[in-house]
């Protein structure tokens, strides 16, 4: 975010209802294409001051045609709306398609055709208990400790600042000064 020629457009970031950050997407290419990644989405708080706790979530692929190759991509994808915010808390959804999707522009990346889908399995271990998505965002639950670095982050790139309070080990409720990991 700090390097301008790479970052998302401040303005398009402060307007986003919600972020999905997938860190070191691997795309491999032999004949056929193959995209994995896990990451994260939150979204604005009710209040639309800060984010609220990330839920977590796979993104996969498949592609055919001459290719061969392989590499390695941070991705954040942004909902714009409402609308983009249904379809990101539902369980999977196919982006591209009936979407628009502009990762590509400041990524080089083409995730036409993707999968998201939420990971209930890894927001079990996130949370001590299974919960998806949606639950996750609509009900404001508290950011874990472990996610605490990345919702600052949201906060401070994002022009809106003012998240919710950390959930450290043991389920206790502190805030966190740092901004790093609990």
């Amino acid at each position: 975010m700090e390097t301008p020629d790479r970052a998302i457009p401040q303005e398009l970031l402060d307007r986003a209802h919600c972020s999905v950050i997938v860190p070191g997407l691997k795309r491999g290419f032999l004949i056929f294409g193959a995209r994995y990644g896990k990451g994260y989405v939150s979204c604005r708080n009710k209040s639309r001051v800060g984010w609220t706790a990330p839920g977590t979530v796979r993104i996969e692929g498949v592609s055919f045609g001459p290719q061969v190759g392989g590499s390695e991509t941070d991705v954040i994808l942004l909902a714009m709306n409402e609308r983009g915010m249904e379809r990101l808390l539902s369980s999977q959804f196919m982006l591209g398609v009936g979407t628009s999707v502009a990762a590509g522009v400041f990524a080089g990346v083409s995730l036409e055709g993707t999968t998201l889908r939420q990971d209930v399995s890894d927001n079990g271990e996130l949370y001590g208990r299974t919960l998806e998505d949606r639950e996750i965002i609509e009900k404001e639950l508290q950011v874990p400790g472990l996610a605490r670095r990345l919702i600052s982050s949201l906060d401070k790139y994002s022009g809106r600042q003012g998240s919710p309070p950390v959930i450290g080990q043991g389920g206790k409720r502190h805030e966190s000064r740092t901004g790093g990991l609990q």
